[in-house]
């Protein structure tokens, strides 16, 4: 192994070396390492021995990731003690112009499922095509195509080197997708999710390198629970008026509106975890119900707990109820005492933060994305833990929330569709 600060695992220099010989043969490899196996030091160990045996010239490596892993990421490359330029950015810095991206040797594309978006990219997808070129990519994800192998195709279409000679995805689609219609409104549209699994994975599966947690020799996985937490009396008579009439005024001239069953959907999901957005007479997030706040004080007195929120009037909830030393850095929570807590929303937390000096996870609302549930209940894990890596669920008593959680711990958004389906509702330009 080369010098470093720190000392990687076998099957970390092992893939590393594997890599390195996909990106010197083929331009690109994926790592697929489960969540928490260790992928961000085994793409900058692949860029460091990538240099040290100059099998391509490695002087500049950019690695995009989340804003939040950003810090993680800097520290693992200086105990790494690489002999190259690292470049630590978040997609949203993405941009033509840029002499950093432009001058890069090697790309790392953490999180890489966030690019698969279909059958149409994303701004940022097409940005970092026109800017990636032929170079060298490194995609990390523990969950290349979460939902459906349709995912992959604009993955690996920002690198000129894809595997996939078609230049659009529904040119793509005709090959590898059993497309069908689906009911929308008052007509229908292609569905594009059914893709052919075996004829992807023959032109692209050599270039991925697969490790399981299990793999790693984790003892400890997640253990769930899930916790029901009856809201107070006027929180339900909301929901119930809501659903019933689908706008609610009150006293002051506050007015919530959920003329849609998107909107219905969304205005479920923020009252059953204690708040609400306003609409008129201008925009704004309210805290309405602390119930989930105080129990989550009452129940984990004495712990070290981390807590994922969905909307942000729920960190208003927290703060406002937890009376306990608050932090929204997961460096420094992992430095902190017993009393400390960790909030974060899950969307920004789910991905790259190490919080396993946590005694448990407390999940106050839940995501609609199933990569959200598997990557958020990921984050108190590591290979030497001892004690099970607890995640707790908050659910309101007879809420939306197990609803969504039954979809998402099977691989599926939970998306309008369903939702209609659960609280039987009319077609959208008869309901209400």
């Amino acid at each position: 192994m080369l010098k470093s600060m720190i000392k990687l695992r076998d099957y970390q220099e092992r893939i590393a070396e594997e890599a390195c010989a996909l990106l010197c043969t083929h331009g690109m490899a994926y790592l697929a390492l489960a969540v928490r196996t260790g992928k961000t030091i085994t793409a900058l160990y692949t860029a460091e021995l990538l240099r040290k045996h100059s099998m391509l010239p490695m002087r500049t490596v950019v690695f995009l990731t989340k804003k939040k892993a950003i810090e993680s990421i800097q520290q693992d490359f200086a105990r790494l003690a690489a002999d190259y330029v690292l470049l630590v950015m978040n997609y949203e810095q993405v941009k033509i112009g840029n002499k950093w991206l432009e001058d890069a040797d090697l790309f790392i594309l953490d999180e890489a499922h966030g690019l698969g978006q279909y059958p149409k990219p994303a701004e940022r997808t097409k940005l970092l095509r026109s800017i990636i070129g032929r170079k060298p990519v490194i995609y990390l994800s523990g969950t290349p195509s979460p939902e459906s192998y349709s995912q992959l195709f604009h993955q690996f279409w920002v690198s000129a080197r894809s595997p996939f000679p078609e230049k659009t995805f529904y040119e793509w689609a005709k090959a590898y997708v059993n497309v069908y219609q689906v009911r929308f409104g008052h007509g229908l549209v292609n569905n594009y999710s059914k893709a052919k699994e075996s004829a992807i994975m023959e032109k692209v599966g050599h270039l991925f390198l697969r490790f399981s947690q299990e793999d790693a020799g984790f003892t400890q996985l997640v253990e769930e629970e899930i916790l029901t937490v009856r809201m107070e009396d006027r929180t339900y008579a909301i929901v119930d008026k809501l659903v019933k009439k689908r706008v609610i005024v009150n006293q002051e001239g506050e007015t919530v509106l959920a003329d849609t069953a998107v909107k219905l959907l969304n205005k479920l999901h923020q009252l059953y975890s204690g708040s609400v957005i306003v609409d008129e007479p201008s925009k704004y997030a309210k805290a309405l119900d602390m119930s989930k706040g105080r129990y989550i004080r009452d129940n984990f007195a004495g712990q070290k707990i981390a807590v994922f929120y969905k909307f942000k009037a729920e960190a208003v909830i927290l703060r406002a109820t937890l009376g306990r030393p608050i932090t929204e850095s997961p460096e420094e929570f992992q430095a902190g005492g017993a009393d400390m807590v960790f909030i974060s929303q899950i969307q920004s937390g789910r991905e790259g933060v190490n919080l396993s000096t946590a005694d448990a996870l407390v999940m106050m609302n839940i995501d609609f994305s199933a990569v959200s549930y598997f990557q958020a209940r990921a984050r108190l894990q590591t290979k030497d833990r001892t004690e099970p890596a607890k995640v707790y669920w908050l659910f309101s008593d007879g809420g939306i929330e197990a609803k969504i959680y039954e979809r998402v711990k099977a691989k599926k958004d939970y998306t309008v569709r369903y939702f209609k389906t659960d609280y039987k509702l009319k077609d959208e330009a008869t309901d209400i």
